[in-house]
Formats: C-alpha cells, structure tokens, sequence
C-alpha cells in the first residue's frame, strides 16, 4: 500500500453532499457502466427534465417510462430510479441532514431495503456523498482489482478475503479503496 500511496501522492477528495435521492440516482447511473457512458447517460437524463440542476423525485415520477428510458438507461435501472423515487417522496430515503445522524450501517440497512439499491450503490452513497472515512467496498472490481495490483496477487481477492485484510486500514478504509482504485487505474492507463 505504501507504494501506491507514493506513487499517487496525497489524494485530494471532497464529498459531494448531494440530495441523496441524486447521489442514489448517480449511483444507479454508473453501475456496471464506464464513467464516460455513464456521464453520456446521466446528462441525457438531467436534460429530460432541464437544463439546469437535477430533477426532483416528483418530475421523475410523473416521466413515462419510455421517456426515462430514451435517455439510455436499461429497463431495470429506469425502474430502480423510479424505486428510489418514491421511496424519497415517502420519506424512507433520509434526508442529506438526516444521513450526518445515521451510522454507516443504519444507512446501509435502511437504502438497501429499495429495490436496485444494494451494498455497492449505498456505500458510493457513503464514500463520495457523505465522506464516511471508513468504508471497503470489497465488491468492488477496481477495488479487488487495486488490491490484486499493490499485493502482487495472481487472482482477484474473493470480497471475503479483501474484508478481512481491510481490518487493517480502520478506520480509514475508505483512503484505502480511494488508492487501490488509483492502482487500477494507473493500469488501465497502462502506467503502473
């Protein structure tokens, strides 16, 4: 890990503190996606609605279907939104001030109660909304691929295995999965 901390240098990370209904819906967004379509797709989205700020859960509500989907989101990712949607209208997705008074583990129990919303999209959710400094998303690929790159691995760690090495890295693991997605970027870039 000290090599790739050397290598990166000091990160520079500041949440973003988003609405969580749109930090949900980034989420959502980007699953099993690459970040430049994904981008394409979330504009696409955000201009449905307008061309400045981001629609609020009543304007996605009151969308067809069809018109969410011809800003190229899949099938079930337009239903995950609606989901996620209604679930902030009814008052189930906490508030951005609601969220500071809730542990790591309450949010992740309460958000992966919404269908489409699993482990990985609450802890984005926790990482780059609300900063929480100790969060591993051991399902993560470029996490489990960051961590096969810095440990010298031949295959990708099994989430079991990289969850239990994070044990080292409380309480700042989310520093940890910050650098070990900047190992597996560098080599992607071909740098590393």
């Amino acid at each position: 890990m000290a090599k790739i901390v050397q290598r990166v240098g000091p990160l520079r990370f500041k949440p973003r503190l988003l609405p969580p209904f749109q930090s949900l819906v980034q989420a959502i967004a980007y699953q099993q996606l690459s970040g430049k379509a994904a981008s394409t797709i979330l504009s696409r989205f955000r201009a449905l609605f307008s061309e400045h700020g981001f629609p609020t859960p009543d304007q996605v509500l009151s969308a067809t279907f069809e018109r969410l989907r011809s800003s190229g989101l899949s099938r079930p990712k337009v239903r995950y939104i609606l989901e996620i949607a209604e679930h902030t209208r009814s008052g189930h997705v906490p508030t951005l001030e609601r969220c500071h008074d809730l542990t790591d583990q309450e949010l992740l129990e309460t958000l992966t109660e919404i269908t489409g919303v699993g482990r990985w999209t609450a802890e984005m959710l926790l990482i780059f909304n609300l900063g929480r400094p100790d969060v591993l998303p051991v399902h993560d690929l470029g996490v489990r691929r960051g961590f096969q790159i810095a440990y010298k691995k031949r295959k990708l760690p099994e989430p079991e295995q990289l969850e239990k090495f994070g044990e080292r890295w409380r309480p700042y693991r989310t520093t940890a999965a910050l650098y070990l997605w900047r190992a597996a970027d560098f080599l992607e870039d071909g740098e590393w």
